[in-house]
């Protein structure tokens, strides 16, 4: 398997307006009706993704091995945070990013997220006990 190289500095963004499905009360990770962290989790390892998505080739995908969050402010239902990745370290197939989340100039979250470059047929197949 010949994996891409990637080279730290690679920045992707992804954006979300927080509805009530995005709320700690519908993902039952808390009572209160503002943005979940396994939400904001979601959103960084999305950002992730994104970052890499197009230098992927076919048959190569990353899977999410370790993830570090610091949700910092509570954001309401019906405002738009932007969480940005950036590529930090690139070492062998393990990939590092660092996600800032932010609504508006409020930084919402901080993320810390590993993924690792794998044969993604061979990922599942393993996944399935084939």
């Amino acid at each position: 398997m010949e994996l891409p190289e990637f080279a730290p500095g690679l920045i992707a963004r992804v954006e979300l307006t927080v509805t009530d499905a995005d709320t700690a009360q519908s993902i039952g990770s808390g009572d209160v009706p503002v943005l979940a962290t396994p939400r904001v989790l979601a959103l960084a390892e999305a950002a992730t993704v994104a970052a890499t998505a197009r230098q992927i080739p076919g048959g190569i995908t990353t899977v999410g091995t370790r993830a570090e969050v610091v949700h910092r402010a509570p954001t309401p239902i019906g405002r738009t945070v932007i969480a940005v990745a950036t590529l930090t370290k690139a070492e062998g197939r393990t990939l590092v990013f660092d996600v800032e989340v932010r609504d508006g100039e409020a930084v919402v979250a901080e993320v810390q997220v590993e993924r690792v470059l794998l044969d993604r047929q061979r990922f599942i197949a393993r996944a399935l006990g084939d």
